[in-house]
């Protein structure tokens, strides 16, 4: 059965951010992922997850202004060195709150030959810090509808960059959600690039609301990874309709339920 991690930074939005942590828990995540915690500090977020027991399982570099730094900097050829400087960053965080993941992000800018050694070089040298704090490196081709000028937006190209950089630690992020946008073929994708996916994510498609409608039949992609042997996290990374709580019947197979149907829990 998929185990799957509540993305706290767009769900339970009805709640202050480190009130998320708690609401997740209550509803049955056993752990959460974040795309940026880096507003609040170490200590603050090692309190939450201490007090629900709830695993962190992965965060983002620091993506920064999107309007300045192009949602990433991992492929930007002369940051380098402001790149590398949000992977120290993330790696502290990982390194304190135990998260076993960091997805780095590669930035807005065009697929040259220049930003490609670029992304490569900046992936492996973050890949080799990494390993020495026993983490993995993601990296996530994001669809061009959401994100029309992201350095990668295939999982071609992103197979192409792992088997060129060449290291255990560093895997591929596969959002079924962008995957469908993307390619298509979802689960059939899956299976050919599962020796390099290190974590999964969902969202329905077109809306990237709950798992529940829309192009992808997710019963079926769940039966999938199940059969696979996949163990590791599936990210609910969605955009609730209304009330997170309320739109979460598409988990309750899975052990997550609604707090109105969890009556006499904490």
């Amino acid at each position: 059965m998929p185990r799957f991690a509540a993305n706290i930074q767009l769900m339970f939005k009805e709640y202050p951010f480190l009130e998320r942590f708690a609401a997740a828990k209550r509803t049955g995540f056993q752990a959460a992922e974040c795309q940026s915690p880096y507003a609040h500090s170490i200590a603050e977020i090692k309190e939450q997850l201490d007090r629900t027991g709830l695993s962190l399982v992965l965060i983002n570099t620091r993506p920064g202004d999107p309007a300045v730094d192009g949602y990433g900097l991992g492929a930007l050829a002369g940051r380098e060195a402001e790149f590398q400087a949000r992977v120290d960053q993330a790696l502290d965080y990982a390194a304190a709150l135990n998260v076993p993941k960091i997805h780095a992000m590669a930035g807005d800018c065009g697929d040259t030959s220049e930003n490609a050694a670029c992304f490569v070089r900046n992936i492996r040298a973050a890949g080799e810090k990494a390993a020495a704090l026993n983490k993995t490196i993601l990296i996530e081709p994001l669809n061009p509808r959401d994100r029309p000028n992201y350095f990668l937006r295939s999982t071609v190209r992103a197979a192409d960059f792992l088997v060129e950089i060449g290291l255990a630690n560093v895997q591929l992020q596969f959002d079924a959600y962008h995957v469908q946008i993307i390619e298509g073929n979802v689960a059939h994708r899956f299976q050919q690039l599962q020796p390099l996916i290190g974590h999964v994510q969902i969202a329905a498609v077109p809306d990237r609301h709950e798992p529940d409608h829309g192009e992808l039949d997710y019963p079926a992609f769940f039966k999938t990874l199940d059969k696979s042997g996949y163990k590791g996290w599936v990210g609910a990374e969605y955009n609730p309709r209304g009330k997170t709580e309320d739109g979460l019947g598409w988990a309750r197979p899975y052990g997550i339920s609604p707090l109105s149907s969890r009556a006499g829990t904490d």
